[in-house]
């Protein structure tokens, strides 16, 4: 086989027709997106929604920089310089047809790290009109024990004094906007597109929380001027592996260093408020409502709770992706049963969506052969996730009286998994938790206490007071432990419900 040709500009032309590829100039557009933290999702998303867009030939000024402040961030930073912002975005169907095309919208790469006021520049430029974000829960800097922006962060300290040189996105965010201020520019519009409930008003919590402390007067401008819309983002994006990149090389003879992977379904829902224009978005399938709420929680308590009740359950087993979780029927008929019975009756109504026509869509895109998504990354950060995509829902029906011990099952195989570390089989989970010696901490005591696990306040809260919660918590904790296979216990509930 010959050398592949290296994804890049000039290299565009040379690609097989099979690859469609941007038909803009792209040496004609401008940036008007700055996104901070340029990873597989924002790659499989906001970043293929504008190249969309632009596709149409009127939305020359909606270019996308990537943003990088993290010495995490500098591979990625190094691979878009070299590749001139072009990836391969290679989706995935059930039936195991493949569309690649190279996506185009990223035209530009300030990596802070290393010169803090690149990235400064690019955010208080008067092209730039919103900053998105999706820089994970991590990256909003809150105090676990309070809710509230960690000042104790020596991050946070060091931005607090040096306002040129941040390190936290609201330190970069707080000085560009001090800039626009000076200069009579408007405030750009804050976009988050992380996966966090109520992800524009958690953001605008957070920044003017900082805000406040650096400067009052800018952080009034601030809440006057700038706007935080909420998002749903929606598109399972599996980790990047060697044979993906392989794939590229082998069909269509071009090397990628970092192309991304994903499923055919693509969502986005958006309060339309922004401060100063937008892109048009709407023209390529983005949705823009009045409240993203109702989608928002659809979405974490039907497919993120999905998602953790087959990756915690499925990983004690010893599935290893989420697809031969749902090929194993008795694993599809209990997430089909939560979604049914604990789930959805904590759901308001969802403007334009049918719910079993939702859950039908799930259970086909978790079962996506092609895509392959491990456990692991499903369980990575449980700690984080469970207390936002499961345990609203089991609050919920304890107000209501209605059944918890489906998603209970979960919390308590969530112990197990904590504790023993390995699955049935006694082969090691590959656990990655920030949280992970306390949570085994906990978990390795509820032979002497039951409840040990549960009464971990920053994941629990007070929820081990709830007698209803602790009496059905600790018998599944007495059977699980005893030895009886998770399968069966997933059985015995499923039976009760017929």
């Amino acid at each position: 086989m010959s050398h592949p040709i290296k994804l890049n500009q000039a290299n565009l032309s040379a690609l097989p027709k099979a690859v469609e590829r941007p038909t803009y100039d792209r040496s004609q557009v401008r940036t008007g997106i700055v996104h901070v933290g340029v990873g597989g999702f924002h790659r499989s998303h906001e970043a293929v929604y504008t190249d969309q867009l632009l596709q149409t030939g009127e939305a020359n000024n909606w270019g996308i920089c990537g943003v990088g402040i993290r010495q995490d961030d500098r591979r990625m930073s190094n691979i878009l310089s070299e590749q001139d912002g072009l990836y391969t975005l290679i989706v995935k169907h059930p039936d195991q047809q493949i569309d690649t095309r190279v996506v185009g919208s990223i035209i530009d790469f300030a990596f802070g790290a290393d010169d803090p006021e690149l990235v400064l520049a690019k955010m208080s430029h008067a092209d730039t009109h919103v900053v998105s974000l999706t820089v994970t829960e991590g990256g909003y800097n809150i105090d676990t024990d309070t809710g509230d922006f960690d000042f104790d962060n020596p991050d946070a300290q060091h931005d607090l004094e040096h306002p040129s040189q941040p390190r936290l996105v609201f330190g970069y965010l707080t000085e560009s906007l001090r800039r626009r201020r000076d200069r009579g520019l408007p405030a750009f519009t804050v976009l988050s597109c992380d996966n966090i409930q109520h992800n524009g008003n958690l953001t605008q919590r957070m920044l003017l929380s900082f805000a406040r402390r650096q400067d009052n007067e800018l952080a009034k401008w601030i809440e006057t001027h700038v706007t935080f819309p909420n998002s749903m983002v929606d598109r399972i994006t599996p980790v990047t592996t060697d044979r993906d990149i392989h794939y590229l090389e082998s069909e269509y003879g071009f090397r990628d260093q970092w192309p991304v992977t994903c499923e055919p379904f693509c969502q986005w829902v958006v309060e339309d408020k922004f401060s100063c224009g937008r892109p048009a978005w709407e023209q390529v399938g983005v949705q823009f409502v009045p409240n993203v709420v109702p989608y928002e929680t659809m979405k974490l308590r039907l497919l993120n709770a999905g998602h953790s009740v087959l990756g915690i359950l499925g990983a004690i087993h010893g599935h290893e992706t989420i697809n031969d979780c749902i090929e194993d029927e008795r694993f599809a008929h209990y997430l089909r049963l939560f979604m049914d019975i604990e789930a959805t009756p904590t759901l308001e109504p969802v403007p334009g969506i049918d719910l079993d026509q939702y859950k039908n869509s799930l259970i086909e895109r978790f079962g996506n052969p092609n895509i392959r998504d491990h456990v692991s990354r499903i369980c990575l950060q449980s700690s984080s996730k469970l207390p936002v995509f499961l345990l609203p829902t089991i609050e919920a029906n304890l107000n209501e009286g209605r059944s918890i011990d489906l998603a209970t099952l979960v919390i308590a195989a969530w112990c197990l998994y904590s504790d023993r570390q390995v699955n049935q089989a006694g082969e090691p989970l590959d656990i990655v938790d920030d949280m992970k010696v306390e949570l085994h901490a906990a978990a390795s005591r509820s032979r002497e206490d039951k409840l040990s696990f549960i009464k971990l306040n920053s994941v629990f809260g007070d929820l081990w007071q709830n007698e209803r919660f602790s009496s059905v918590y600790s018998n599944l904790i007495n059977r699980i432990y005893l030895g009886n296979d998770i399968v069966a216990e997933m059985h015995r509930l499923s039976t009760q419900h017929r």
